[in-house]
Protein backbone atom coordinates (compact mmCIF):
# COMPACT_ATOMS: atom_id res chain seq x y z
CA UNK A 1 0.00 0.00 0.00
CA UNK A 2 1.39 3.41 -1.05
CA UNK A 3 0.38 6.21 1.31
CA UNK A 4 0.09 9.59 -0.42
CA UNK A 5 -0.17 13.22 0.65
CA UNK A 6 -1.48 15.71 -1.90
CA UNK A 7 -0.29 19.31 -2.16
CA UNK A 8 -2.71 21.99 -3.33
CA UNK A 9 -5.57 19.56 -2.77
CA UNK A 10 -8.31 22.15 -3.24
CA UNK A 11 -6.94 23.28 -6.60
CA UNK A 12 -7.85 22.18 -10.13
CA UNK A 13 -5.30 19.36 -10.30
CA UNK A 14 -4.93 18.55 -6.62
CA UNK A 15 -8.66 17.98 -6.18
CA UNK A 16 -8.77 15.52 -9.10
CA UNK A 17 -5.74 13.61 -7.81
CA UNK A 18 -7.38 13.44 -4.39
CA UNK A 19 -10.72 12.30 -5.80
CA UNK A 20 -9.27 9.69 -8.17
CA UNK A 21 -6.93 8.19 -5.58
CA UNK A 22 -9.84 6.11 -4.29
CA UNK A 23 -9.90 4.20 -7.60
CA UNK A 24 -6.50 2.66 -6.90
CA UNK A 25 -6.46 -0.20 -4.38
CA UNK A 26 -2.67 0.20 -4.10
CA UNK A 27 -3.04 3.77 -2.83
CA UNK A 28 -4.19 5.19 0.48
CA UNK A 29 -4.78 8.92 0.88
CA UNK A 30 -3.41 9.87 4.30
CA UNK A 31 -3.55 13.65 4.02
CA UNK A 32 -3.80 16.77 1.90
CA UNK A 33 -2.83 20.36 2.39
CA UNK A 34 -3.14 23.87 1.00
CA UNK A 35 -1.29 27.12 1.54
CA UNK A 36 -1.88 28.94 4.81
CA UNK A 37 -4.95 31.16 4.72
CA UNK A 38 -6.85 29.05 2.20
CA UNK A 39 -10.60 29.22 3.01
CA UNK A 40 -10.97 25.42 3.02
CA UNK A 41 -8.35 24.77 5.70
CA UNK A 42 -9.80 22.53 8.42
CA UNK A 43 -12.66 21.24 6.28
CA UNK A 44 -13.08 17.54 5.52
CA UNK A 45 -11.18 16.74 2.32
CA UNK A 46 -14.02 14.59 1.00
CA UNK A 47 -16.50 17.44 1.25
CA UNK A 48 -14.08 19.75 -0.60
CA UNK A 49 -13.85 17.39 -3.59
CA UNK A 50 -17.54 16.46 -3.53
CA UNK A 51 -17.05 12.87 -2.36
CA UNK A 52 -18.66 13.11 1.06
CA UNK A 53 -16.79 13.22 4.34
CA UNK A 54 -13.85 10.82 4.60
CA UNK A 55 -12.50 11.77 8.02
CA UNK A 56 -9.42 13.70 6.86
CA UNK A 57 -9.11 17.45 7.39
CA UNK A 58 -7.33 19.76 4.95
CA UNK A 59 -4.05 20.84 6.58
CA UNK A 60 -2.24 24.13 6.05
CA UNK A 61 1.29 22.72 5.85
CA UNK A 62 3.13 19.61 4.70
CA UNK A 63 4.94 19.06 8.01
CA UNK A 64 1.64 18.27 9.72
CA UNK A 65 0.99 15.19 7.56
CA UNK A 66 4.23 14.07 5.93
CA UNK A 67 5.33 11.60 8.62
CA UNK A 68 2.51 9.22 7.66
CA UNK A 69 3.13 9.49 3.91
CA UNK A 70 5.29 7.48 1.51
CA UNK A 71 4.89 9.84 -1.45
CA UNK A 72 4.00 13.53 -1.77
CA UNK A 73 2.22 14.53 -5.01
CA UNK A 74 2.69 18.19 -5.92
CA UNK A 75 0.99 20.18 -8.70
CA UNK A 76 1.30 23.66 -7.20
CA UNK A 77 3.66 26.57 -7.99
CA UNK A 78 7.43 26.63 -8.44
CA UNK A 79 8.00 28.39 -5.11
CA UNK A 80 5.71 26.04 -3.19
CA UNK A 81 7.18 22.98 -4.88
CA UNK A 82 10.72 24.00 -3.93
CA UNK A 83 9.68 24.37 -0.30
CA UNK A 84 7.82 21.07 -0.32
CA UNK A 85 10.71 19.07 -1.76
CA UNK A 86 13.04 20.49 0.88
CA UNK A 87 10.72 19.10 3.55
CA UNK A 88 10.29 15.79 1.73
CA UNK A 89 14.05 15.44 1.32
CA UNK A 90 14.64 16.07 5.03
CA UNK A 91 12.01 13.45 5.90
CA UNK A 92 13.17 10.91 3.30
CA UNK A 93 9.83 10.88 1.45
CA UNK A 94 9.43 10.32 -2.30
CA UNK A 95 7.84 12.98 -4.50
CA UNK A 96 5.88 13.22 -7.72
CA UNK A 97 6.03 16.72 -9.19
CA UNK A 98 3.81 17.92 -12.02
CA UNK A 99 4.21 21.64 -11.35
CA UNK A 100 4.53 23.71 -14.52
CA UNK A 101 6.66 26.82 -14.96
CA UNK A 102 9.77 25.40 -13.28
CA UNK A 103 12.75 27.28 -14.66
CA UNK A 104 16.24 25.91 -15.24
CA UNK A 105 17.32 27.65 -12.03
CA UNK A 106 14.42 26.02 -10.15
CA UNK A 107 15.49 22.61 -11.41
CA UNK A 108 19.07 23.30 -10.35
CA UNK A 109 17.78 23.89 -6.82
CA UNK A 110 15.65 20.76 -6.88
CA UNK A 111 18.14 18.32 -8.40
CA UNK A 112 20.55 18.05 -5.43
CA UNK A 113 17.60 17.19 -3.16
CA UNK A 114 16.78 14.17 -5.33
CA UNK A 115 20.09 12.60 -4.32
CA UNK A 116 18.36 11.82 -1.02
CA UNK A 117 14.91 10.79 -2.27
CA UNK A 118 13.33 9.31 -5.40
CA UNK A 119 11.45 11.95 -7.37
CA UNK A 120 9.45 11.95 -10.60
CA UNK A 121 9.28 15.33 -12.35
CA UNK A 122 7.25 15.71 -15.54
CA UNK A 123 5.62 18.69 -17.21
CA UNK A 124 2.91 16.36 -18.50
CA UNK A 125 1.94 13.03 -16.94
CA UNK A 126 -0.45 11.71 -19.56
CA UNK A 127 0.45 8.43 -21.24
CA UNK A 128 -0.40 9.87 -24.66
CA UNK A 129 1.91 12.86 -24.40
CA UNK A 130 4.82 10.79 -23.14
CA UNK A 131 4.38 8.29 -25.96
CA UNK A 132 4.24 11.26 -28.34
CA UNK A 133 7.59 12.54 -27.04
CA UNK A 134 9.16 9.24 -28.05
CA UNK A 135 7.57 9.44 -31.50
CA UNK A 136 8.64 13.06 -32.02
CA UNK A 137 12.25 12.17 -31.35
CA UNK A 138 12.21 9.54 -34.09
CA UNK A 139 10.29 11.71 -36.57
CA UNK A 140 12.59 14.70 -36.09
CA UNK A 141 15.72 12.59 -36.44
CA UNK A 142 14.54 11.13 -39.76
CA UNK A 143 13.30 14.41 -41.26
CA UNK A 144 16.31 16.43 -40.11
CA UNK A 145 16.80 19.94 -41.49
CA UNK A 146 14.60 19.50 -44.56
CA UNK A 147 11.36 20.20 -42.67
CA UNK A 148 10.38 23.36 -40.78
CA UNK A 149 9.29 22.68 -37.20
CA UNK A 150 6.50 24.55 -35.45
CA UNK A 151 4.75 23.81 -32.15
CA UNK A 152 1.35 25.28 -31.27
CA UNK A 153 -0.07 24.88 -27.77
CA UNK A 154 -3.45 25.92 -26.38
CA UNK A 155 -4.67 26.03 -22.78
CA UNK A 156 -7.39 27.62 -20.66
CA UNK A 157 -7.43 31.32 -19.84
CA UNK A 158 -6.30 30.78 -16.22
CA UNK A 159 -2.96 29.14 -17.05
CA UNK A 160 -0.20 31.37 -15.73
CA UNK A 161 2.92 30.17 -17.59
CA UNK A 162 3.65 30.27 -21.30
CA UNK A 163 4.63 28.40 -23.33
CA UNK A 164 3.41 25.30 -21.56
CA UNK A 165 5.94 22.97 -19.98
CA UNK A 166 4.77 20.28 -22.41
CA UNK A 167 5.46 22.47 -25.45
CA UNK A 168 8.92 23.27 -24.12
CA UNK A 169 9.61 19.58 -23.47
CA UNK A 170 8.53 18.74 -27.01
CA UNK A 171 10.77 21.47 -28.37
CA UNK A 172 13.72 20.23 -26.32
CA UNK A 173 13.25 16.61 -27.45
CA UNK A 174 13.09 17.73 -31.08
CA UNK A 175 16.07 20.08 -30.75
CA UNK A 176 18.17 17.31 -29.23
CA UNK A 177 17.15 14.94 -32.03
CA UNK A 178 18.34 17.36 -34.72
CA UNK A 179 21.43 18.53 -32.79
CA UNK A 180 20.31 22.12 -32.13
CA UNK A 181 20.58 24.27 -29.02
CA UNK A 182 16.99 25.20 -28.21
CA UNK A 183 18.04 28.46 -26.55
CA UNK A 184 19.57 29.55 -29.86
CA UNK A 185 16.82 28.46 -32.25
CA UNK A 186 13.50 28.83 -30.37
CA UNK A 187 11.17 31.55 -31.72
CA UNK A 188 8.28 32.43 -29.42
CA UNK A 189 6.57 35.24 -31.33
CA UNK A 190 6.53 36.78 -34.80
CA UNK A 191 5.35 40.24 -35.77
CA UNK A 192 6.12 42.74 -38.48
CA UNK A 193 8.73 42.40 -41.21
CA UNK A 194 10.69 39.47 -39.82
CA UNK A 195 12.33 38.20 -42.97
CA UNK A 196 12.39 34.64 -44.21
CA UNK A 197 12.14 31.80 -41.75
CA UNK A 198 15.53 30.30 -41.00
CA UNK A 199 16.12 26.60 -41.54
CA UNK A 200 17.13 25.92 -37.94
CA UNK A 201 14.47 27.75 -35.96
CA UNK A 202 11.80 25.95 -33.94
CA UNK A 203 8.63 28.00 -33.55
CA UNK A 204 6.65 27.73 -30.31
CA UNK A 205 3.32 29.57 -30.33
CA UNK A 206 0.78 29.98 -27.52
CA UNK A 207 -3.02 30.20 -27.39
CA UNK A 208 -4.96 30.99 -24.19
CA UNK A 209 -8.76 30.77 -24.36
CA UNK A 210 -11.80 29.60 -22.43
CA UNK A 211 -11.56 26.23 -20.71
CA UNK A 212 -9.17 24.39 -23.07
CA UNK A 213 -7.59 21.63 -20.97
CA UNK A 214 -4.54 21.21 -23.15
CA UNK A 215 -3.79 20.85 -26.87
CA UNK A 216 -0.41 20.48 -28.56
CA UNK A 217 0.31 20.23 -32.28
CA UNK A 218 3.74 19.74 -33.82
CA UNK A 219 4.05 20.63 -37.50
CA UNK A 220 6.84 19.31 -39.69
CA UNK A 221 6.48 21.39 -42.85
CA UNK A 222 8.28 20.21 -45.97
CA UNK A 223 8.08 21.13 -49.65
CA UNK A 224 5.02 19.38 -51.04
CA UNK A 225 3.89 17.79 -47.78
CA UNK A 226 3.22 18.52 -44.14
CA UNK A 227 3.12 16.20 -41.15
CA UNK A 228 1.02 17.26 -38.16
CA UNK A 229 1.00 15.36 -34.88
CA UNK A 230 -1.60 16.44 -32.31
CA UNK A 231 -2.48 15.52 -28.76
CA UNK A 232 -5.69 16.83 -27.18
CA UNK A 233 -6.57 16.39 -23.52
CA UNK A 234 -10.28 16.58 -22.80
CA UNK A 235 -10.00 16.13 -19.02
CA UNK A 236 -7.45 16.83 -16.29
CA UNK A 237 -8.11 13.30 -15.10
CA UNK A 238 -5.56 11.97 -17.59
CA UNK A 239 -2.84 13.97 -15.81
CA UNK A 240 -4.14 13.00 -12.37
CA UNK A 241 -4.12 9.30 -13.22
CA UNK A 242 -0.59 9.65 -14.56
CA UNK A 243 0.50 11.21 -11.27
CA UNK A 244 -1.09 8.38 -9.29
CA UNK A 245 0.62 5.78 -11.48
CA UNK A 246 3.89 7.61 -10.88
CA UNK A 247 3.31 7.54 -7.12
CA UNK A 248 2.83 3.76 -7.20
CA UNK A 249 5.91 3.34 -9.41
CA UNK A 250 8.24 5.61 -7.40
CA UNK A 251 7.47 4.03 -4.03
CA UNK A 252 10.47 1.96 -2.96
CA UNK A 253 12.72 3.17 -5.79
CA UNK A 254 16.27 4.30 -5.07
CA UNK A 255 17.02 8.01 -4.72
CA UNK A 256 17.32 9.94 -7.95
CA UNK A 257 15.53 12.05 -10.53
CA UNK A 258 13.05 10.28 -12.83
CA UNK A 259 10.45 11.27 -15.41
CA UNK A 260 7.32 9.75 -16.94
CA UNK A 261 9.37 8.04 -19.62
CA UNK A 262 10.86 5.98 -16.76
CA UNK A 263 7.45 5.36 -15.21
CA UNK A 264 5.96 4.14 -18.49
CA UNK A 265 9.00 2.10 -19.54
CA UNK A 266 9.59 4.19 -22.68
CA UNK A 267 13.34 4.55 -22.29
Amino acid sequence: MVRIAVAGAAGRMGSRITALSKEYPEIKLIGAFEKKGHPSIGKDIGSIIGAGEIGLKLADNLEAIIDNADVVIDFTTPESTKENIKIASEKGKAMVIGTTGLSKDDLKEIEPLTKKIPCVIASNMSTGVNLLLKVLKDVARVLGDEYDIEIIEAHHRLKKDAPSGTALKMAQVIADAVNRNLDDVAVYARKGIIGERTKKEIGIQTVRAGDIVGEHTVIFGGLGERIEITHKASSRDTFARGALKAAIWISGKSAGLYDMQDVLGLK
